[in-house]
């Protein structure tokens, strides 16, 4: 019986945990708050950000990073991006040599605009970061966690560990496609969250289908220049990574990053809408990153441009449609 730790214990890692204890393999599901832990393992529930989804018997909630990693065959890592480099820290002493480790984040670190394996690459080596699986797709957590089928990704410089994260991950509700482009299948899942908050905002300020869909496929263009310039396939982009997260996260009220832009576009500030939200929304670390990396590596990417300027400079959503509205005339594919 395969053993599993899940870094993470928020919706996404809870619904990972619960989809793998369902196939029958030993999860130890790490909670960073020891009350939250016991809360969990009392009710069979994480109330606070999965509610509604039992745990299989097989999952086991724990705040105890060495206990979570005792005899384990793999480690997911499913903690927002800002948490990634302290987790690491924290599981680097237990972990060890071949464990699997497969990161399920969608985000970039703020403030470097690494993406999760490279993070990993920086605090486990090089070797475990060439070694490391990322998996991404139109994965919301809920529906995930309830059966309700989907696809997603798993990429890897390692096609063995890509084959076993494959296996790993399958069930009759998640059918797993390999890819050698870690790049882009980490880029497609972090940069599609910027998008999924102008997105909310289209929503907010009352447009409709049309605004959507131009925003969408505008964005897909970003994303795609964004992810050639850092190394990526632009194929994958047209994938479940790209431009299926993309579809599902800006369509979906279920989408923590859709529901900040709607807040946003509804008037509501940045502050408040992030305390009622409850949770990390990954599109804004990501679009701080992003804006930088841009501008970096000279890459026209005018959606995500506003999209910072509402978040990070107090521009109106109003003021930030009229100016992408009003740019100069070009041909559409170049």
């Amino acid at each position: 019986m395969v053993s599993v730790a899940v870094i993470g214990s928020g919706s996404w890692g809870t619904a990972l945990a619960v989809l793998l204890g369902k196939k029958g393999c030993t999860v130890k599901l790490w909670a960073r708050r020891d009350e939250l832990a016991r809360a969990i393992a009392r009710d069979r529930v994480n109330s606070q950000y999965l509610p509604g989804v039992m745990l299989p018997d097989t999952v086991s909630p724990t705040s105890d990073i060495a206990e979570s990693l005792d005899e384990c065959d793999a480690v997911v890592l499913a903690v927002p991006s800002g948490g990634v480099r302290e987790s690491l820290a924290l599981i680097k002493p237990h972990l060890k040599p071949a464990t699997l480790i497969v990161h399920a984040g969608k985000g970039l670190e703020s403030d470097t605009g690494l993406r999760g394996s490279e993070v990993i690459s920086q605090v486990l080596g090089d070797e475990a970061g060439r070694a490391c699986v990322a998996l991404s797709g139109p994965n919301l957590a809920v529906e995930l966690a309830n059966d309700i089928p989907t696809a997603t990704v798993v990429a890897s410089a390692n096609a063995e560990n890509a084959a076993a994260a494959q296996s790993l991950f399958s069930s009759l509700s998640l059918r797993v496609y390999r890819s050698t482009d870690i790049a882009g299948v980490e880029l497609g899942g972090a940069l599609k969250n910027v998008l999924a908050i102008g997105a909310g905002i289209s929503d907010g300020l009352g447009y409709g289908d049309n605004t959507k869909a131009t925003l969408v496929t505008r964005g897909l263009v970003e994303m795609t220049r964004l992810g050639v310039a850092l190394g990526a396939d632009a194929m994958t982009f047209t994938g479940l990574s790209g431009i299926g997260d993309l579809i599902a996260t800006c369509a979906s009220r279920l989408s923590r990053n859709l529901r900040l832009g709607l807040m946003l576009g509804q008037g509501r500030a940045i502050g408040e809408s992030l305390s009622d939200l409850g949770q990390v929304a990954e599109g804004m670390p990501t679009c701080k990153a992003a804006y930088n990396l841009s501008r970096k590596h000279g890459v026209s990417m005018p959606i995500t441009e506003q999209i910072h300027a509402v978040l990070f400079e107090a521009k109106s959503p109003q003021q930030a449609v009229l100016d992408l509205m009003a740019r100069g005339f070009k041909d559409e594919l170049c």
